[in-house]
């Protein structure tokens, strides 16, 4: 088993600098961690029947932390709203009800060499935030200039049955929030999450909730081989991917850029303004930190890109991640050659570039393809 770190940077000296004048010129972070319980560090076991037990506690922790979340609609309902002739694929938009009073809406891109005969590999996208509640899903249609190319399009062309939903609060459910449509954009993402901790649940666990449901519907796609699945995104929509593949054994391959986030050093670094509230989980760090649940995904193959200036994830934590979760992809005897890599990209923030797209592309291409 090999797993890979790659720092593609010069910059690290100044970078470490940068960190430490940081936390001389603002001492808060540290005194409200030193006056907090210690955060659990995760525990490397010493084979892989250890971790197969531990691993499951964890999943288990994780489900309660997320809170009482209602189950998923069994038999789901999915209704067909459009259906478009694109010449190579067809194009699909779609619903459901969620079961927790809320109409999904979704695209689904379909080659039309995918038949039920001739099952395709799937990918499950998971759009942004980047304050664009009127996006949502249709980031898929090439609308948010900060992905390279038009998502839907360009992976259905690969031969990749492609779906998206609109998470809680964007796109068509941007304004459908508890208090109705006079609220909408960020105080309706309040007001969302304001309710469900009033029910004993997360915003974020019903964001997965429903993306978990939305792999539910690709699954069941006759024209999907539900054993080739892998999940993507960019920013939220990379912390969706890892989170569900901590969560689900179904997808079998992940990309995630940006947003490979180690919590106590998102704290150390003074940058919690640089995530919303639909990110934060209570109580989580009284039982482990990030790499807890990214490790989870073990040994599925995970590639993570994140840019060394992004303020979002800083670098040390993205140092650790791959550090700590690389020992328990070893724990693994897989002829994978690289099911784990981390690369973080001199000089770029939070974005995507046209590198990362392609190498995105490769993953996919050699992991379910």
């Amino acid at each position: 088993m090999r797993t890979s770190l790659i720092i593609l940077s010069r910059q690290l000296p100044v970078l470490l600098i940068a960190t430490m004048s940081l936390a001389q010129e603002n001492p808060a972070p540290e005194r409200w961690l030193s006056h907090s319980p210690p955060i659990p560090p995760l525990k490397i076991p010493a084979n892989l029947a250890e971790w197969q037990t531990q691993r499951s506690e964890i999943r288990t922790t994780l489900g309660k932390l997320l809170g009482d979340l209602p189950p998923r609609p069994s038999p789901l309902r999915v209704t067909v709203l459009l259906r478009e002739d694109k010449g190579d694929y067809w194009q699909e938009k779609f619903s459901f009800e969620n079961g927790a009073g809320e109409t999904v809406t979704g695209h689904c891109f379909l080659p039309k060499s995918a038949k039920p005969d001739a099952k395709a590999p799937a990918i499950l996208y998971c759009h942004w935030h980047g304050g664009q509640y009127d996006i949502g899903k249709d980031e898929l249609l090439g609308v948010n200039p900060a992905i390279p190319h038009q998502p839907g399009e360009t992976l259905a062309k690969l031969g990749y049955v492609v779906l998206g939903i609109d998470a809680c609060g964007f796109g068509e459910r941007n304004g459908q929030g508890p208090d109705g449509p006079a609220q909408k954009g960020s105080v309706g993402e309040m007001t969302a999450a304001k309710f469900n901790l009033w029910l004993g649940r997360t915003l974020w666990g019903m964001m997965i909730r429903d993306d978990l449901i939305a792999l539910d519907y690709l699954a069941s796609r006759p024209e999907v081989d539900a054993s080739r699945i892998g999940v993507t995104g960019i920013s939220m929509g990379s912390t969706r991917a890892w989170w569900i593949m901590a969560l689900d054994d179904r997808p079998q391959a992940a990309v995630c850029v940006a947003c490979m986030t180690r919590y106590e050093d998102l704290i150390r670094a003074g940058m919690l303004k640089a995530h919303g509230i639909y990110y934060f989980v209570p109580g989580m760090l009284k039982h482990f930190d990030t790499e807890a649940v990214i490790a989870l995904a073990a040994p599925r193959p995970m590639l993570f890109m994140t840019g060394d200036q992004d303020a979002g994830s800083p670098t040390e934590g993205v140092k650790k991640l791959g550090s700590i979760v690389s020992q328990i992809y070893a724990l693994h005897d897989t002829e994978s050659a690289h099911p784990f890599e981390s690369t973080l990209y001199p000089g770029l923030g939070h974005v995507y570039t046209a590198e990362m797209w392609k190498k995105m592309e490769a993953w996919f291409g050699k992991w379910l393809k």
